[in-house]
């Protein structure tokens, strides 16, 4: 999906690239490449659940370390 964007004659190049990147976030290319661009391998709701429960837990347990300087 390509965006044309054509300058106008009288348009400075700062309102060109802004109009461009407009078009381009709404379009939705860079959200639907960057949800690709690694492949995940597909996992229960509940094991995606699970993981994130252990990853907010290490994360809040480091951050609690790192506020009573134990390192």
């Amino acid at each position: 999906m390509i965006q044309v964007t054509r300058k106008d004659s009288q348009e400075a190049n700062e309102n060109l690239i802004r109009r461009f990147n407009r078009k381009v976030q709404q379009s939705g290319v860079l959200s639907r490449v960057k949800a690709l661009q690694f492949f995940e391998k597909p996992m229960s709701k509940r094991d995606r659940r699970d993981r994130a429960i252990i990853r907010k837990a290490r994360k809040a347990d480091k951050l609690k370390r790192i506020r009573l300087g134990i390192r």
